[in-house]
């Protein structure tokens, strides 16, 4: 998705929010809390609550609410397998891989914990106390142990139909090694499953040109049902989880960089200005691939032998961003439907995520279908999404500026610790050089 088409999309999905929780706003005017019209009309009521607010707008929304689900399980499972394929070289699969893969998955579980702790300590929906037609039993915890073993699937078909994501990260992991192992016969596995991947793209980029007609669907049939609190529940979300974005961007990824290289920090934000910025105009970390390179061995001073394997790595599974969003977004969905969270649901939560980044596609939007998941997997219901899918695609740019940051910053570490790095370069006061990318050369690639 082009920088013009995600602008597009991001000024469409507010204005089918605007427009949503407006005509939300007029319905629930005229359908008062005790069911009576302000202005008897006979059968407007029908036609108000019947054929529009739980006909056409419910409908809409709850297609809309669906396909989010549907793709969850594909988009994890081809994404997972095309991302362990990758990993076929040798020579890169080892030392390098192993450093860059345990740093994104820390990093990406220090910024959910951050996030549940934001919104445990903040609070945004505490008070609004909505309903949902889903209905919650509560179970006994398991242990510990009865979770890491229900990570592996007895039967994988089993675990496809009934969307139980970890059992599904967990096959497509050992079924991308194994294909990777296969030699000719993986190979060829291999480009049918990158195939596949391109189709289930694609099915994500239509489900995300649908997704202003499904927010203002979902907006409308909310706000009538919304208490007028929760419009400061809203901005409270959208403040905290860009509060937890600057700040794990600001200080986790410098501190990380200087407890483990011992570099300067400031240097290394500096020179991520520009990525940053690209990064936060398109909202795609793939998009941002040839930028992210050239800032990390232009500017940074890396080996293009590190940087190529850990900059497209990072863009498949370093999602911190939308790891964040999840967080706080579960804890605000939760206290918004009044679903109180044990301490194992908040460590699944947390495992989910972390686990669920690496099947994250760098493209605009596709956190929504892992919240979807990482919601279910809680039990919390599916349809909270509608109260924050009208700002995501506002924090969207944001979490991806700080996606590649991550990115940039694992690279410089793996870098360094594998004798990979030009020190000289990385001091060096002149980064504009890096910002000369040779689009036509790209191009011809």
């Amino acid at each position: 998705m082009n920088k013009e088409s995600a602008n597009s999309l991001t000024a469409r999905i507010v204005i089918g929010m605007i427009a949503g929780i407006g005509l939300g706003l007029l319905f629930k005017a005229m359908l008062p809390k005790d069911g009576d019209l302000i202005i008897p009309l006979g059968l407007f009521d029908f036609y108000v609550r019947g054929f529009f607010v739980d006909g056409i707008f419910e409908i809409g929304g709850q297609i809309f609410v669906t396909s989010l689900k549907m793709l969850v399980v594909p988009l994890v499972f081809v994404s997972l397998v095309c991302g362990t394929c990758s990993l076929t070289d040798t020579s890169k699969i080892g030392s390098i891989g192993g450093r860059a893969i345990g740093l994104y998955l820390i990093t990406t579980a220090i910024a959910i914990t951050i996030a549940i702790f934001a919104g445990l300590l903040v609070a945004p929906g505490e008070g609004v106390n909505m309903t949902s037609e889903v209905t919650f039993a509560a179970a006994e915890a398991p242990t510990l142990a009865q979770v890491i073993i229900g990570m592996f699937p007895s039967n994988p078909f089993d675990a496809f139909a009934k969307g139980n994501m970890l059992q599904v990260i967990v096959f497509a992991l050992l079924f991308g090694i194994a294909v990777a192992l296969a030699g000719e016969a993986g190979e060829r596995i291999s480009k049918q499953f990158e195939d596949l991947n391109e189709v289930i793209m694609r099915l994500v980029v239509i489900l995300m040109n649908l997704a202003p007609y499904g927010v203002f669907c979902l907006m409308t049939t909310l706000f009538v049902k919304l208490d007028p609190s929760a419009f400061a529940n809203l901005a409270a979300y959208f403040f905290t989880v860009l509060g937890v974005l600057i700040l794990h961007a600001l200080l986790t990824y410098p501190t990380l960089l200087k407890v483990l290289t011992g570099l300067n920090p400031i240097i290394f934000i500096k020179k991520m200005r520009t990525t940053a910025m690209f990064a936060f105009s398109t909202a795609s970390s793939n998009a941002t691939i040839p930028s992210t390179l050239n800032t990390t061995t232009k500017k940074l001073g890396v080996g293009n032998s590190i940087a190529s394997f850990t900059v497209p790595m990072g863009a498949t599974i370093n999602m911190d961003g939308t790891a964040i969003m999840q967080g706080v977004a579960t804890v605000f969905i939760a206290q918004v439907f009044n679903v109180d969270l044990t301490v194992t649901d908040f460590l699944m939560v947390i495992v989910t995520a972390t686990l669920a980044s690496i099947g994250t596609a760098g493209v605009p939007g596709v956190g929504l279908i892992m919240l979807a998941m990482v919601l279910a997997q809680v039990g919390l219901p599916v349809e909270g999404i509608g109260l924050i899918i009208g700002v995501d695609r506002l924090l969207d740019m944001v979490r991806t500026a700080v996606n590649v940051t991550g990115d940039s910053m694992v690279t410089v570490v793996v870098g360094k610790a594998e004798g990979q790095f030009n020190q000289d370069v990385y001091n060096s006061v002149d980064d504009t050089r890096g910002d000369r990318i040779d689009f036509h050369h790209l191009k011809d690639k």
